[in-house]
């Protein structure tokens, strides 16, 4: 990595004035309708066109990403928050049907046949699936539903506990739980699960009105439901709702009772006739939680020479976050739960947002994101904008694999050999503990959105849900209502409904990943790089491909990456 850091610049605008300040429609109404009426008399007049228009989508996402990531810093600034809603209720609602219109244009022009088809394809696919689902109905609709999506992150932002005088966050408290002393956990865990407990019928009538919200908008669209909806809206192309509850079944046949072996060894090791659910975290040698860093600057750091050291691009990639200040990781009051990349497409540097406490946990969150952050370097070049919008199948491919390959230089988070080992098992036992979560959760909302229900028939779906795929060694009574009520930590479910099966095939196709990196070494890491650079330009088969991996969740492959898993766990102990 230079000592140096390049700061890449905003790219000179062609279309955009370069002092747009988007403080009412009347600012950028006259863009969208130079898109709408300019005349296109060539395929290069048409591809200058689809640049311009690129251009615009570049600005308006970055403008509004900003304040959605400000909002979430601190949910309690009034004047931030004012300014995301504005922008969802003055601006979205409006940009809605110029872009349908400007969809119409480009799939209705006569010299869309003279584009490069390779190159368009998987765009064009899009823009036609688009049109289709285009409802102006729906639009006030949208409105009204993302508004009320960020009632959650308000919501989760306020709910803290008070331990021993001091107020925790609840990411905070959850750290507690890895405490050795077996009263303190139960103490801890029982408060955060009261505390839960009180938004509990707030968080259900919010649910309600936004499930509410969806189906409308199914409905509107011609959909028998939200379901089916979001398969067209979410681009899914490449795997059908069938597909999902093939995923749900193969996790549950080969992953469940492998994650129920590693529970049952727990539990044996702790010596607990009763193993509850503050007993899992818990180091089973007695050993305290691991701390591999201490405030939010020292995970920067260590992450960038971890990153380095696997490739010196990747560590330039933070470095240049880093230098630039795009980058929020601690958590504080007032921040909403939760951690992410944001793309800003424009500036071409992402952001990344988290609720960093000092632990493991929040070392795999970084390099998580950080892999996101690499993808969006790697593809900041390509020339449209929705080019660098990937499919969460293929964006988390490029994270979750990060997550194991960085695992080679997990050296420099712990000095200890005992502790290195110790999270490096944790990380390979979760990789297969995190899939049954997974599939819950989908298989959760396949059940909401095509099934009439209460709130409590939904509580009742969720734990017939939960004695298929969730812990089998946790004993529950006494914490009935805990369990019952587990699913409401899901922010995906609030916030982006059916972003979550994403993870658990892209989870697969990580494990072959790390796979490939440990069979072919650095030949692997250029196949990986080869495929994030991509962006959206093939699809998604294409880019695992690419990667040198197979997009399949069918049992036979679950069986054969979980067995990869347990060979790499059992070199661990040796």
């Amino acid at each position: 990595m230079s000592n140096t850091i390049t700061i890449p610049k905003r790219p000179s605008r062609e279309f955009v004035s370069e002092i747009l300040e988007i403080d009412s429609w009347k600012k950028i109404e006259p863009l969208f309708s130079d898109l709408v009426n300019r005349k296109i008399e060539s395929v290069l007049e048409l591809e200058k066109w689809m640049l311009d228009r690129s251009e615009l989508e570049a600005v308006l996402e970055e403008d509004m990403a900003w304040r959605y990531i400000k909002m979430n810093i601190d949910t309690t600034d009034k004047d931030l928050s004012e300014r995301f809603h504005f922008w969802i209720k003055e601006i979205s609602p409006k940009m809605a049907p110029y872009s349908h219109r400007l969809n119409i244009k480009l799939v209705e022009n006569k010299f869309l046949n003279e584009l490069d088809t390779d190159k368009y394809k998987i765009y064009l696919r899009g823009v036609k699936k688009s049109i289709e689902i285009f409802r102006e109905e729906n639009i006030p609709l949208f409105t009204k539903m993302e508004a009320k999506q960020q009632e959650y992150g308000s919501i989760s932002a306020k709910m803290s506990i008070e331990v021993d005088g001091k107020k925790l966050t609840m990411q905070k408290a959850s750290q507690l739980l890895k405490d050795t002393n077996r009263k303190k956990r139960e103490k801890i865990f029982n408060k955060i699960s009261e505390r839960r407990l009180e938004d509990r019928d707030i968080l259900d009538t919010l649910y309600d009105e936004l499930i509410s919200l969806r189906q409308q908008i199914a409905r509107n669209a011609g959909f028998e439901n939200y379901r089916d909806y979001m398969f067209s809206a979410l681009g899914r192309f490449d795997y059908t709702a069938t597909d999902c509850y093939s995923f749900h079944d193969a996790i549950q046949e080969e992953i469940v009772p492998i994650v129920t072996s590693f529970e049952k060894e727990r539990k044996d090791k702790l010596g607990f006739s009763n193993y509850k659910a503050w007993d899992t975290s818990v180091d089973v040698d007695g050993n305290d939680a691991l701390k591999p860093f201490n405030g939010g600057d020292v995970l920067t750091d260590r992450t960038i020479e971890c990153f380095r050291k696997l490739r010196p691009y990747f560590g330039e990639c933070l470095a240049t976050m880093k230098e630039m200040e795009y980058l929020d990781l601690e958590s504080k009051d007032g921040k909403a739960p939760g951690g992410f990349m944001y793309p800003l497409y424009e500036i071409g540097v992402p952001f990344i947002y988290m609720n960093a406490v000092g632990s493991q946990r929040d070392v795999v969150t970084m390099v998580h994101e950080g892999g996101h952050a690499v993808h969006s370097f790697l593809s900041r070049d390509l020339k449209l904008t929705e080019f660098k919008s990937t499919p969460s199948e293929v964006a988390e491919l490029a994270s979750m694999s990060m997550e194991l390959l960085s695992m080679k230089n997990w050296d420099i988070f712990y000095d200890n050999k005992e502790e290195l080992k110790r999270a490096k098992q944790e990380q390979l036992e979760k990789v297969l503990e995190g899939l049954p979560w997974i599939a819950a959760i989908d298989k959760f909302q396949h059940w909401i959105y095509t099934t009439d229900h209460t709130a409590e028939e939904r509580r009742k779906q969720w734990l017939e849900i939960s004695s298929q795929l969730g812990n089998q060694i946790i004993d529950w009574s006494g914490q009935e209502e805990s369990l019952v009520n587990q699913w409401q930590k899901q922010l995906h479910l609030y916030e982006v409904p059916f972003y979550y099966i994403e993870y658990g095939m892209a989870q697969l196709g990580a494990i072959a990943m790390w796979r490939e990196y440990i069979l072919k070494g650095e030949d692997a890491l250029d196949n990986y790089m080869q495929a994030l650079k991509l962006g959206y330009t093939k699809s998604i088969s294409e880019i695992y491909e690419t990667a040198g991996i197979k997009f399949d969740f069918s049992v036979e492959y679950v069986k054969e990456l979980a067995e990869f898993i347990k060979d790499q766990l059992s070199k661990l102990e040796r």
